[in-house]
């Protein structure tokens, strides 16, 4: 008769998935080294096909009952979902947030370049704070920080759409713009 061993892992920490010995459950549903389904059968049963193979016990579905199991190299296992792991985050797309300022008495030409910025920012896939400030006594004539803030929102309209409508928190007139 052969000798069997088996790996054993304690304390595996829980984002580390069940193997071999870990197993808690009395029954599992077999996944053979091959991928094909071998079946509901009991643990030591299972354990044992794993190490007749020389490979792990390694629990993918713990959620099912029974559990499912496949035999497999369990550190060939965490590499490939590591992989995919960092496959998925480079995907993602992570929207930034720009921030423009303006103040209350900006020119036609300035305001006409921070305008061509924003539409830059919005086309590379960001989103754009709008914030017009004002300083000291300025605050007392909010109606053309208002006009600014139109003027901005109607050169960007063919490009862009406004999240939120402008209003005026303390000092400053915020809005939100995205792309369309």
């Amino acid at each position: 008769m052969a000798k069997i061993v088996v790996k054993k892992r304690t304390n595996a920490p829980s984002n580390i998935a069940l193997i071999n010995e870990n197993i808690k459950a009395e029954e599992v549903r077999l996944i053979g080294e091959d991928g094909q389904t071998v079946g509901v059968v009991k643990i030591r049963e299972a354990l044992n096909m794993a190490a007749a193979a020389n490979l792990d016990l390694v629990v993918v579905a713990e959620e099912s009952s029974p559990p499912v199991c496949k035999i497999l190299n369990y550190g060939k296992y965490r590499y490939d979902l590591q992989k995919k792991k960092t496959e998925d985050k480079k995907k993602q797309k992570i929207v930034g947030i720009k921030e423009v300022q303006l103040r209350p008495f900006i020119g036609e030409n300035d305001l006409l370049i921070k305008c061509k910025s924003i539409k830059r920012f919005i086309e590379s896939g960001n989103k754009v704070k709008l914030a017009l400030r004002f300083r000291g006594r300025e605050l007392s004539r909010q109606e053309l920080g208002f006009e600014i803030v139109k003027k901005v929102l109607d050169f960007c309209q063919d490009f862009a759409k406004e999240e939120n409508s402008p209003k005026l928190e303390g000092s400053m007139i915020l809005t939100i713009l995205t792309g369309k």
